[in-house]
């Protein structure tokens, strides 16, 4: 591993426990995904291709290690965190109050979206990747990204009351 391929990756870590968080929904587990992720980023570094987008790649060996956690977990049975208690709303404000509220109520509604649904949402609203790069991450085509983002927004929407 060179020394610009470990800064990038560096740079890259906030950006993959955002998408971490999406698809486990835990922060635990977005962590264990994200030490996963940068392991083996790390051990396949010479199979990277420079000329290309990193956060692509790094997204993909992201959703390969939490396919493999979710495969895992079928056989274990269901964890429950004693622990994951929402956080409380500072007053700091109606305006600050209204937006985290939305915020909330948006990440709620895309919990109850379908996985795959949730997934394109948030790799392109979040962490803006470009369309062909979502399909490289996920393995799909260009227009099955379109299309599985255009009933994202509308389902979510709906969830929203804001259609």
């Amino acid at each position: 591993m060179d020394a610009a391929f470990g800064e990038a990756l560096i740079r890259l870590l906030p950006n993959l426990r955002r998408y971490a968080m999406s698809l486990a929904r835990r922060a635990d587990l977005a962590d264990d995904l994200v030490q996963t992720t940068v392991e083996r980023a790390i051990r396949a570094s010479d199979s990277y291709d420079p000329s290309s987008r990193l956060e692509p790649w790094l997204f993909r060996i992201t959703r390969n290690a939490f396919i493999d956690v979710t495969r895992r977990q079928r056989t274990q049975g269901i964890e429950v965190d004693v622990f994951d208690i929402p956080e409380a709303l500072a007053d700091d404000g109606s305006r600050a109050v209204e937006a985290r509220l939305m915020l909330r109520a948006t990440q709620e509604a895309m919990r109850e979206l379908p996985a795959e649904q949730a997934e394109i949402l948030h790799l392109i609203c979040v962490e803006e990747l470009s369309y062909a790069e979502a399909a490289q991450v996920l393995g799909i085509p260009k227009g099955t990204v379109m299309s599985r983002l255009s009933r994202a927004r509308l389902a979510l929407a709906d969830k929203l009351g804001i259609r």
